[in-house]
């Protein structure tokens, strides 16, 4: 009788974290998004740095594009360079409470930098991610927002809630 449970409980712990991997792995599929579409930035101070191509947007930012919503302390937007991208955003770095929406979905970090070109935002430093009642933390997560892919590096932790619940 104490073999059979002992199998149980090897087979339970093996199984467990191949579910809960599985699971993580589909939410990040409503984080895809047209990085395309026109951004817009309200802060309560703008800087701008002629010399760096950057702008420094800082107190309760919020940036929008589409339906997604990035808010933060302070975002550093980085302007491409070449005659043919005058104007044209190429990277956003924001530090301080940062806090990405895109429908159902949100995350948490202490920083992100959303590279517009490859539509990819990297979060760092305490990443919290939630779609609905479940949950994932990180140190990192690197998230395609074309093809709605991503991947949670270093101690991942989640909470799933099972259909019972």
């Amino acid at each position: 009788m104490i073999k059979r449970s002992f199998i149980y409980s090897i087979l339970i712990a093996i199984c467990l974290p191949v579910a809960a991997f599985a699971q993580a792995q589909v939410a990040f599929g409503g984080l895809k998004h047209d990085s395309s579409l026109p951004i817009e930035i309200s802060a309560d101070q703008l800087t701008v740095d002629q010399s760096s191509g950057a702008a420094t947007f800082s107190g309760n930012v919020v940036i929008g594009q589409g339906d997604m919503r990035l808010s933060a302390g302070k975002v550093r937007v980085e302007y491409a360079t070449g005659a043919d991208t005058t104007g044209e955003i190429s990277r956003l770095h924001a530090t301080g409470g940062v806090t990405l929406v895109n429908g159902a979905e949100a995350a948490e970090a202490r920083e992100a930098v959303y590279t517009i070109a490859t539509g990819v935002v990297v979060m760092t430093g305490s990443v919290i991610l939630t779609q609905g009642q479940n949950a994932l933390s990180s140190d990192k997560l690197t998230v395609n927002l074309r093809n709605g892919t991503g991947q949670m590096d270093g101690r991942v932790k989640s909470i799933i809630q099972t259909e019972a619940n």
